[in-house]
């Protein structure tokens, strides 16, 4: 019986490629398993997908009764519904430990670096397996996201590293145009709606029994945002009511003058202002050299709720 591989809901580039780079791996390794998702696919994965000729994994969204393995997560909030039906074997993330639990021992690689993809190649090298070509394409390109081109604050020596072993394998000479390039498709917002902007790389964390979602857009230049603010204002408010949410966040990430313009609708609004020590006006403040939802949005937050 074959054994599942997902990432996240609203899933993004590093849990898509992820699962896909791990499932990889683990078959090499003798085990039979199938990489899925969570929920639809991104325009900016999408885009990496078809440059490398692979196809998405399998929308699946209940996992009772299956073996899986968790990747880029380990967040209840972020786990299908009957995760607590399922067995997890085994966890490959880059984040913070969450609150899921298991009933028996598991397989964990969990590193403090910028992607998850990085830690799935240190797999490879482990195991001393061979990464086909248009899969450590797909598998820098993961890193190349999810460290915005080495600019985030989560980036690490380790990161580069991978980045820079897997573009030889896929002889990608020039791989920061590629990244660039991948960035502006993620900059185009203007053919999705304003709910799909929102939910894009939406996450939702149990903070001190609050439910806090934050999502983000990384975008190569912010006034593309100017004259839809009112409407994701809008959905968010909805995403707040719908969620029971006490706090909706949304980062507008601008990677070339490297800040965010961050979106806020909250039941306390005071507790965004103590958590990073800013005036906020007209729900919104701006926060220079901020890029990182993981290290420099969630830890303030946690700490203040």
């Amino acid at each position: 019986m074959a054994t599942f591989i997902f990432g996240h809901t609203t899933p993004d580039t590093d849990s898509i490629i992820g699962a896909i780079s791990l499932s990889y791996l683990k078959n090499q390794l003798g085990e039979e398993t199938i990489p899925t998702r969570q929920g639809e696919i991104n325009p900016e994965t999408k885009f990496i997908l078809e440059k490398f000729g692979y196809k998405a994994p399998e929308l699946k969204t209940s996992y009772a009764g299956e073996s899986v393995y968790l990747i880029d997560f380990m967040e209840r909030s972020q786990s299908p519904k009957d995760i607590d039906e399922a067995t997890i074997l085994g966890i490959v993330d880059h984040h913070k430990l969450g609150d899921l639990t298991t009933a028996t021992p598991l397989e964990m690689w969990v590193r403090p670096v910028g992607c998850s993809n990085t830690i799935v190649k240190q797999m490879f090298d482990y195991y001393n397996i061979e990464i086909p070509k248009e899969l450590a394409g797909m598998m820098m390109c993961a890193i190349l996201s999810d460290t915005v081109i080495f600019k985030s604050p989560t980036c690490t020596k380790e990161d580069t590293k991978a980045c820079k072993e897997l573009a030889q394998i896929a002889q990608i000479e020039d791989y920061k145009a590629l990244g660039m390039e991948m960035f502006n498709v993620k900059s185009d917002v203007l053919s999705a709606t304003k709910r799909e902007l929102v939910l894009r790389d939406f996450k939702d964390f149990n903070m001190g029994g609050k439910k806090v979602g934050v999502g983000q857009l990384e975008v190569v230049d912010l006034s593309v945002f100017d004259n839809m603010k009112d409407e994701l204002f809008s959905e968010m408010k909805k995403l707040k009511e719908e969620g029971s949410r006490d706090t909706v966040l949304l980062m507008l990430t601008d990677i070339i003058q490297e800040g965010t313009q961050l979106l806020v609708v909250s039941d306390d609004i005071s507790k965004i202002k103590e958590a990073f020590g800013v005036e906020i006006e007209n729900n919104q403040v701006w926060l220079p050299k901020v890029m990182s939802r993981k290290k420099q949005i969630i830890p303030f937050l946690e700490k203040v709720f």
